[in-house]
């Protein structure tokens, strides 16, 4: 009696320790992802002058180093974006967390990393365009708001869940196993490759007043776009292969007839 009255305690302690560390992942996702939406509207709402950017006490001295430590905060997002993303990043970090955190570490990587580059993005003197016509103005915001819609709508085509980690933690707590998504070319899928990209372009450039500190960061963060999307198309052709060839072959980057 004794024996089996130790086993069931074994197995019961055994499965509190269980749910706790599910539950403490499950939690760690909901963390990463907050932090990682904090990060993406600051840099939506800093883009279009809705939220301040470079709140840091350390300005450079010149233009030049301005653009330097732009350059280098971009350079980090770019580095942090790329390395996560690679299979072999993803089983060495395997071995310190479940497989179910992975994604949600990207997420909050992602957004402890930009929230570096907006607070740390140097200012920079001038003005390149300023639209003052009321039509123009609104035209302008019109396009800016657009491109948030479009951007955050392509997140929820393609399980916003998923690709922001909640769903592999919440089936990682359910003790559900994970099965990948398949491909899906749905809705503006069926006319742009990468739309998510194609509504952060739009809201980058949709400024009435372009000054040169957002002019950069508009630039850089456009360069790092194509850039990101060479990688991208990589692991996407290692994912899915032949669908994934076919579907590029047949669909424009951005805009059909144009990219």
């Amino acid at each position: 009696m004794k024996s089996t009255n130790q086993y069931t305690s074994n197995v019961l302690a055994f499965d509190v320790v269980d749910v706790s560390k599910r539950l403490v992942v499950l939690v760690y996702g909901l963390l990463a992802y907050a932090i990682g939406c904090f990060g993406l509207f600051w840099l939506i709402l800093g883009a279009g002058a809705f939220a301040p950017v470079g709140l840091s006490d350390w300005q450079a001295e010149s233009v030049w180093t301005g653009l330097l430590a732009n350059t280098g905060l971009i350079s980090l997002f770019a580095v942090q974006h790329t390395v996560m993303a690679r299979e072999k990043f993803k089983k060495w970090l395997s071995q310190f967390l479940p497989e179910a955190a992975e994604r949600s570490t990207f997420m909050l990587m992602s957004g402890v990393v930009t929230c570096i580059i907006m607070y740390f993005w140097q200012s920079l003197p001038g003005v390149v365009w300023q639209v003052q016509n009321q039509i123009g103005m609104c035209a302008i915001y019109t396009a800016y708001v657009a491109g948030i819609l479009y951007l955050l709508l392509a997140t929820f085509v393609t399980n916003h869940f998923e690709l922001m980690g909640l769903r592999q933690v919440y089936l990682y707590f359910r003790n559900i196993p994970y099965t990948p998504l398949a491909f899906t070319n749905k809705y503006m899928y069926r006319y742009s490759r990468h739309p998510m990209m194609l509504g952060m372009l739009i809201l980058l450039w949709s400024v009435p007043t372009m000054t040169v500190t957002r002019l950069v960061l508009s630039v850089l963060f456009t360069l790092y776009t194509m850039v990101g999307i060479y990688f991208e198309e990589r692991d996407l052709i290692k994912n899915f292969g032949a669908t994934y060839q076919k579907y590029k072959q047949q669909i424009a980057t951005f805009i059909p007839g144009i990219y």
